[in-house]
């Protein structure tokens, strides 16, 4: 058998009912990718697709990651050094904006610095072309996992 306890509720008094969550009344399952009760939208409570939000970790796992949020689809990397050029290094940002997977869905910006003589680090120009490989590669990467899930 199993209690129900009362906790305190409105003006201090107790309440049996349950408080309403954020993140639905089941819960929050961010690794569910579609599962649930919303088909393939992703996890419950996600606001973004949860096929482009493990794409986008699965493709940009290379770089130290500063900063995910789920919730808003924000994902921003810390200055990556490749091996290969010293003297420069990249930064990240991707935004998920949608709940679909879609190609409208993504939006990635990638920011690159040179170090000057003095060691200092200013901002440089990135080909344009680059932002949109990547979301096209995070797309690429989504639909292979959707298709991995629904072959499951």
């Amino acid at each position: 058998m199993e209690y129900e306890y009362p906790t305190t509720g409105p003006n201090g008094l107790p309440t049996y009912e349950k408080p309403e969550s954020l993140a639905g009344p089941s819960g929050l399952d961010l690794f569910s990718l579609g599962q649930g009760d919303q088909g393939n939208q992703g996890g419950i409570g996600v606001a973004v697709n949860a096929f482009l939000w493990r794409a986008s970790l699965d493709t940009l796992s290379f770089l130290p990651l500063a900063s995910a949020d789920p919730f808003g689809g924000v994902i921003i990397t810390d200055w990556y050094n490749p091996p290969e050029s010293p003297n420069e290094r990249f930064k990240v940002t991707v935004y998920i904006l949608d709940r679909a997977l879609r190609s409208d869905g993504i939006r990635a910006n990638v920011f690159r610095q040179t170090r000057t003589n003095s060691g200092e680090w200013r901002d440089a120009a990135v080909d344009e072309s680059l932002g949109k490989d990547l979301e096209n590669t995070i797309l690429t990467r989504a639909r292979q996992i959707r298709i991995q899930q629904a072959s499951q």
